[in-house]
């Protein structure tokens, strides 16, 4: 055998590139092999699947377990491809259904287990167990489309030619036909009106499907600060008692010492009225005590004795 050393150097650069890649490739699709792979893949057959996609979620009582991996159309139905996690058992008759995840029209897969035994890995739900969505978005567009195609001057003209007819009918009869004719007369009269309306609603509907991914962002986040604050209602509650509790403390110490403070308040302003009294004379003191003091201190403040002179008689 050939030693390694002496092999062509880029052949072994060429294979070893294609092992690398080999390895990435199989570390990011790693949940598509066989072996390592997590989870059992099936299928679904359905008549219409609205607005479903590949990525969207496959749930079971409404709890996620896997991803709808492909959709492709098989004859006259079309063929959905999942993938769910394992340690989920699906009976031989477990049906199916496209439910709406959110208000603006995004849709999951749903499955509803059903009868003993499990449900052959790889099988497929019939189209006979399984149910078509519903399309908001579309039924909007498709009530847009079908009022362009009405006339409206004819309508007005069969229901006032109704109208005519039951003349002769009773009292009561009349005047429901009456009223139904003069509503459509009110529907002709405004047929632009309600028509820019329901071609705005479908650009609006339109908008709100294209930003389905931001709002609902939005409502998770809305539910993430909903459940912080529901979290700390006791502690907000406590809060709340414990500020009451403290509030009628206060205002029995209040009464408590009420009693009390009203002698001091009253001395308190007999002293006030005392200062004011006596004014001049403090002001008068507060001029002529720094001079006391200096000297006072001057006498004192070279020992334990008085230092201090007298100055008897007069100088030339």
């Amino acid at each position: 055998m050939k030693p390694f050393r002496e092999r062509n150097p880029t052949i072994i650069g060429f294979v070893g590139i294609a092992i690398i890649a080999a390895l990435m490739l199989a570390a990011f699709r790693a949940d598509s092999l066989p072996i390592i792979g997590a989870g059992d893949t099936y299928h679904a057959e359905f008549a219409e699947i609205g607005a479903l996609k590949a990525g969207n979620e496959v749930r079971v009582a409404g709890v996620p377990i896997g991803k709808v991996k492909k959709i492709e159309l098989d004859g006259n139905k079309v063929k959905v491809t999942f993938k769910i996690d394992k340690g989920t058992d699906l009976g031989p008759d477990t049906s199916a259904f496209i439910g709406i995840r959110t208000l603006l029209g995004a849709e999951f897969l749903a499955l509803r287990p059903s009868g003993a035994g499990k449900l052959e890995r790889g099988g497929t739900i019939p189209l006979k167990r399984t149910t078509a969505p519903y399309d908001v978005v579309q039924a909007f567009s498709e009530l847009s489309t079908t009022t362009d195609a009405l006339d409206t001057k004819q309508i007005s003209a069969a229901l006032t030619t109704l109208s005519d007819i039951a003349a002769r009918t009773p009292e009561e009869f009349r005047g429901a036909i009456q009223g139904v004719s003069d509503l459509s007369a009110n529907l002709a009269a405004r047929d632009d009106q309600i028509n820019t309306l329901l071609v705005n609603l479908k650009k609006v509907t339109g908008v709100l499907n294209s930003r389905d991914d931001q709002l609902e962002k939005l409502f998770k986040d809305s539910t993430v600060l909903f459940d912080a604050v529901s979290a700390r209602r006791d502690s907000i509650h406590q809060l709340l008692v414990a500020t009451d509790t403290i509030s009628t403390q206060l205002r029995g110490l209040v009464g408590d010492v009420k009693a009390d403070l009203k002698p001091a308040l009253d001395r308190l302003d007999d002293v006030t009225a005392l200062l004011r009294r006596n004014k001049d004379q403090l002001d008068e003191s507060l001029r002529v005590l720094p001079t006391f003091l200096r000297v006072f201190a001057n006498a004192l403040g070279t020992g334990p004795w008085f230092d201090t002179y007298v100055k008897v008689g007069g100088g030339s």
